[in-house]
């Protein structure tokens, strides 16, 4: 029986790639010289530090910037609040991975609402798809492909015949 899953994954060394990048630029810019302006990436979450909110935002930017070209999708990013004090100023932006269970909901509901006939069931962090045709996966694969209103990036892994 044809399957496939649904997972929302982030590209650690991409991300790793970008950071780096987003590094290279900040020491090399005229409007950051001087300054102790870095990125600093640890378990999934990015810290922007430098010394004034406008260069915070020139650095969310230029991070933004450099993740994008390197395939690495702007809507797993959380961006926090700064937190700016008189000659520092540091934000936190925390990049997702996995289905969480709210939605994996929206998904299965999106699936069961198409009247496809497949039967979706939520693993781990991720939605397993079977039906008796690889056309109807297929389908499903661009029905999911055409939401807008997901928030996260979805991959389709594991596609069995």
């Amino acid at each position: 029986m044809p399957s496939f899953d649904i997972v929302s994954e982030l590209d650690k060394h991409e991300l790793t790639n970008a950071i780096d990048q987003a590094n290279k630029e900040v020491t090399t810019r005229y409007d950051f010289k001087g300054t102790d302006s870095s990125f600093t990436l640890k378990d999934n979450v990015v810290t922007l530090k430098t010394e004034s909110e406008f260069q915070l935002q020139q650095m969310l930017n230029m991070l933004i910037e450099k993740a994008n070209r390197r395939g690495v999708d702007v809507k797993c990013m959380e961006i926090k609040d700064p937190d700016i004090q008189l000659k520092t100023a540091k934000q936190v932006v925390e990049m997702k991975e996995g289905l969480d269970a709210a939605l994996a909901k929206k998904i299965i509901k999106a699936i069961k609402d198409a009247k496809l006939k497949v039967q979706a069931n939520k693993q781990e962090d991720s939605v397993r798809v079977t039906g008796k045709k690889r056309d109807d996966l297929q389908a499903v694969m661009q029905l999911l492909k055409g939401m807008e209103d997901l928030d996260m990036p979805l991959q389709f892994n594991n596609f069995r015949d």
